[in-house]
C-alpha cells in the first residue's frame, strides 16, 4: 500500500514515502528534504541464529550521481572502502537503533541507506538517521522505536533547527541529538566553547523539535505496519543460577574489589575455574551458559555495590578522576609529542606540521574539501593485552578520532596567521576507559609541544551512569568495567571557557534534563581539574615552531614576474626545491609559500628569489652586465630578465664618438635608472651613477 505523509521541521518539509520502491523488503520508505533524497531498506532474515549478540550492520552509501558528479577514482565508480563520512553517519544511525532491539532478538539484521539525490543545503545524514527509525517501525522486525533525530544550529544566540549548510558555516554548534517521545537517546557534535547551560537548553530544543516526526511515524506504523515478529525473552535456567552464584560468591567478592585491571581480569578467569568445578556438568549444556550467567552476576554486584555502598571498582568517589601525569617532548625527532596517564588509560600523541601540499583532499557530495588538520587515533590490540590481526582502522578508530579532532578544531589558529597543515596521531598504549578522552588531552599537549599557537588548552573527560529505579549515580571518569556495566556513556570536551565537543550513547531508554545537567556538571569540575595538571607540564604554547618542522616564509612577488618563478614546464622552481630543499607554492595573485627544512636555507631562498623577480625602482643604482651594444647606446641587464638601454649620451660627462670606446658585452657596469615608461622601457645613466660624475 503506498503513503506518503510529510511534517514541517525547522521551517521546511520533511515527507516519508513507503510502499512505492524496494518492495521486496521487510521495511522501505524513502525521505525527502527539499532537493535531498534517501531510500532506506530494513531486512532480517527470518531464522534466529544464536550468536550471543545482536547480528545489526548499518550501512550508508553516497552515490556521487546524487550530486551530478562523476568519481575521481581511478575507475570512475564509488570504491569499495566506505568514505569517513559514510563511516561516521553508519555510527550515528546504530547508535540509538542497537539499544531499542528486544532481548532474545538474533536474527540477522541489515540497514541500508542509499543517497538518491543530493542538493548542497542539506545533508543527507538526519534524513537517514529518521528513515532508518520509519524502515524498522514498519516492519515486521521487532523493534521497539521510534526514534526521531535533529540537528540544532546556534546563530547570533538563537538555536535553530536542522540548519543547512550556508547556516551552519556561521553557526556556534552543530550538534546532532536523537530521541525518543520521552527522552533523549544520543548526543553528537562540536560546539564553539559554548557554556553548559547553552549546551542543555540546546539538547531538549532538538528533543521538542522531533516530536512531530515521533507522531508521524507512529501513524505510520498503526495505518501501514506489518504485525511485528515474536520473539522468545531468554529463559534463565533459576535451579543453574543459584548453583552459579552459590559457587561463585566468596571470590566475586575478591573480584569486584580489585583495582588493577589485569589483576582483577586474572582473578575473575580464575573464578570462572573455580565455578566450573564446584557445578557437575549435568547440570548445564555449555561452558557458554554458566559464564553468562555468572557475568550477569559479576554485573549486578557491581552495580549494587556503586548504588548501595557507593564503592567503585578501584574506590574512588564517584566526582573523582584518577591519578594523570602528562608529559611533552617525548619524542627526539617528533616536532610535537605527549605522553599522557589517566590510570590505566595512555596515549603517545605525535603533532607533525607540513605545508599546504599536505593537506588531505576528500571528495564528497557537497564538493571537494580540502581539511589542513587532521587527527587519526590508532588501537593497537596489545593496549588490552590482547592478540589480533592489524589491520586498517575500525569505524571505532575513526569515530573516537572525529571526536577528538572536533573537540580541538575548536582552538585551532586561522589558517591565514598558521598556515602550516598540521596532523595529529594517537597511539594508544594502554587502555581502561576513554582513550579517545586521553587522546583529546595528549593531542592538545603535543600540539602547544611543536609550537602551534592554539587559542587555549583542551581536555576531556568520560561520564558514566548508574541507574536502579529511582537510584541514579553520575560516574566521572569511567573505567572500562565500569563503561560495560553501566547504563551511559557520555564524553565531553573543552576548555576552560566551555564545551568544544560532546558524544552521549546510552543503553537504557534515555536520559532525562536532570541527569543530563548533573553530568554536564559534574564533568566541568574534572575538565577544569585535569586542564590545571595538562598546564602544569606546559604552560601554553612554545613561542617557536620545533626546531624540527619545516620553516615557514612568505613574501609577495608581482604577478608579472610568477612565471620567473615558475620557468619553462617548471624547471626554475624545480630547481629551487631541490637546491633549498625546500617546497614552494606559488599563488596567482603573487604570494608565495615557502616551507624550508632550516633557517638558513629558507633565507638562501628568499634572496634567491627576491632576485629573480626584483623590479627596477627609478632612482636606484644597478650593477649589471653589458648584453648588447648598438651605435646609439648599451643593453644592460640589472636584473635577472630585465634589461635596460643606457643612450650614447648618457655614457660619460663628456661627448662619446663611439659606444665600444667605453663599453663593450660582458662588461659590468653600474648605471643609475633614469625612468621607466609606459610600456615597461628603462631608461639607464652611466654618468649618474659615476661618483663624482667621472670615473
Amino acid at each position: 500500500m503506498y503513503k506518503k505523509v510529510e511534517t514541517d521541521i525547522g521551517g521546511r518539509t520533511m515527507a516519508f514515502e513507503t510502499g512505492k520502491m524496494a518492495k521486496q523488503t521487510s521495511g522501505s520508505v524513502v525521505v525527502t528534504c527539499g532537493d535531498t533524497m534517501v531510500l532506506v531498506t530494513a531486512v532480517a532474515e527470518k531464522k534466529s541464529k544464536n550468536m550471543g549478540f545482536l547480528p545489526l550492520t548499518i550501512e550508508y552509501q553516497e552515490r556521487m550521481y546524487a550530486a551530478g558528479r562523476i568519481p575521481g577514482s581511478y575507475f570512475r565508480r564509488e570504491i569499495g572502502r566506505p568514505s569517513e563520512k559514510e563511516v561516521l553517519t553508519c555510527r550515528l544511525i546504530d547508535r540509538p537503533l542497537r539499544p531499542l532491539f528486544p532481548k532474545g532478538y538474533m536474527s540477522e539484521t541489515q540497514v541500508i541507506i542509499t543517497v538518491f539525490s543530493a542538493d548542497q543545503e542539506i545533508d543527507p545524514d538526519i534524513l537517514a538517521m529518521n528513515g532508518a527509525s520509519t524502515a524498522l517501525a514498519i516492519s515486521d522486525i521487532p523493534w521497539q522505536g521510534p526514534v526521531a533525530a535533529a540537528r540544532v544550529g546556534y546563530i547570533d544566540g538563537e538555536y535553530v533547527l536542522n540548519p543547512t549548510k550556508s547556516q551552519l558555516e556561521k553557526s556556534a554548534m552543530n550538534l546532532v541529538v536523537a530521541g525518543t517521545e520521552k527522552a533523549v537517546v544520543m548526543v553528537e557534535g562540536r560546539t564553539g566553547e559554548l557554556a553548559e547551560d547553552v549546551i542543555l537548553e540546546a539538547i531538549f530544543f532538538a528533543h521538542e523539535g522531533i516530536q512531530p516526526i515521533i507522531t508521524l511515524q507512529n501513524e505510520l506504523r498503526e495505518e501501514l505496519g506489518k504485525p511485528k515478529r515474536t520473539v522468545t525473552p531468554p529463559q534463565v535456567n533459576e535451579e543453574l543460577q543459584a548453583k552459579v552464584e552459590e559457587a561463585a560468591a566468596g571470590g566475586m567478592e575478591e573480584v569486584v574489589t580489585t583495582p588493577d585491571k589485569m589483576e582483577r581480569g586474572d582473578r575473575y578467569d580464575l573464578l570462572k575455574e573455580e565455578v566450573l568445578a564446584k557445578i557437575d556438568e549435568e547440570h548445564y549444556e555449555s561452558e557458554s551458559e554458566v559464564f553468562d550467567l555468572l557475568s550477569a552476576f559479576k554485573k549486578r554486584i557491581m552495580r549494587e555495590r556503586i548504588v548501595n555502598k557507593g564503592e567503585r571498582l578501584d574506590g574512588r568517589s564517584f566526582e573523582d578522576v584518577r591519578p594523570i601525569s602528562c608529559e611533552v617532548g617525548v619524542l627526539p625527532r617528533a616536532h610535537g609529542s605527549a605522553l599522557f596517564t589517566r590510570g590505566e588509560t595512555q596515549a603517545m600523541v605525535i603533532s607533525t606540521l607540513g605545508s599546504e601540499r599536505d593537506e588531505q583532499h576528500l571528495e564528497g557530495l557537497g564538493g571537494d574539501v580540502y581539511r589542513h588538520f587532521m587527527l587519526h587515533y590508532n588501537f593497537p590490540p596489545f593496549c588490552v593485552g590482547e592478540v589480533r590481526f592489524l589491520r586498517g582502522p575500525s569505524r571505532r578508530d575513526i569515530g573516537h578520532g572525529t571526536l577528538a579532532r572536533r573537540g580541538i578544531e575548536a582552538v585551532l589558529p586561522d589558517a591565514e596567521a598558521f598556515p602550516y597543515t598540521m596532523r595529529v596521531v594517537s597511539e594508544v598504549l594502554e587502555s581502561n576507559g576513554s582513550s579517545s578522552m586521553a587522546t583529546v588531552c595528549g593531542g592538545s599537549l603535543a600540539l602547544m609541544d611543536a609550537g602551534v599557537p592554539i587559542k587555549s588548552p583542551v581536555s576531556g573527560v568520560a561520564m558514566g551512569l548508574i541507574k536502579e529505579g529511582d537510584k541514579v549515580v553520575v560516574l566521572t571518569d569511567i573505567l572500562g568495567d565500569e563503561d560495560h556495566l553501566g547504563d551511559m556513556d557520555f564524553k565531553v570536551v573543552g576548555t576552560r571557557e566551555g564545551i568544544t565537543a560532546l558524544q552521549m550513547d546510552i543503553k537504557i531508554d534515555g536520559v532525562d534534563r536532570d541527569i543530563m545537567s548533573r553530568a554536564l556538571a559534574q564533568a566541568k569540575d574534572a575538565r577544569l581539574h585535569i586542564l590545571g595538571i595538562m598546564e602544569e607540564a606546559i604552560g601554553g604554547p612554545r613561542t617557536e615552531v620545533s626546531e624540527h618542522a619545516p620553516k615557514y616564509i612568505t613574501l609577495k612577488i608581482h604577478q608579472d614576474k610568477i612565471r620567473d618563478i615558475i620557468g619553462p614546464g617548471g624547471k626554475i622552481i624545480r630547481e629551487m626545491t631541490a637546491e633549498f630543499e625546500a617546497k614552494i607554492d606559488v599563488e596567482d595573485d603573487g604570494t608565495i609559500k615557502i616551507f624550508s627544512t632550516s633557517a638558513e636555507k629558507g633565507a638562501a631562498l628568499v634572496k634567491h628569489i627576491e632576485g629573480l623577480t626584483a623590479m627596477p625602482e627609478i632612482g636606484k643604482i644597478y650593477e649589471g652586465e653589458v648584453k648588447t651594444v648598438k651605435d646609439f647606446g648599451a643593453f644592460v641587464q640589472i636584473l635577472p630578465g630585465t634589461d635596460g638601454m643606457v643612450h650614447i649620451s648618457e655614457l660619460k660627462n663628456e661627448r662619446v664618438n663611439k659606444v665600444t670606446d667605453v663599453l663593450k658585452e660582458g662588461d659590468i657596469v653600474k648605471v643609475k635608472v633614469l625612468d621607466i615608461d609606459g610600456r615597461g622601457r628603462i631608461r639607464l645613466s652611466r654618468k649618474a651613477a659615476l661618483a663624482g660624475g667621472e670615473e
